[in-house]
């Protein structure tokens, strides 16, 4: 596997770990996971680049 496979892969699990599903964490909003889906896309399209 690749850094930019890897990367991939912890940040689609991060992203499913701050979906907002317990009760004190409904108050936050779409906050964290929407910060980590941007670092996500960019992330994908650097592997796309072949920056990664």
């Amino acid at each position: 596997m690749t850094l930019g496979t890897i990367l991939i892969i912890l940040l689609i699990l991060a992203l499913i770990g701050v979906i907002p599903a317990w009760p004190h964490s409904r108050s936050w909003g779409v906050a964290p996971s929407g910060i980590l889906g941007v670092v996500l896309v960019i992330i994908i399209i650097l592997v796309l680049m072949g920056m990664i």
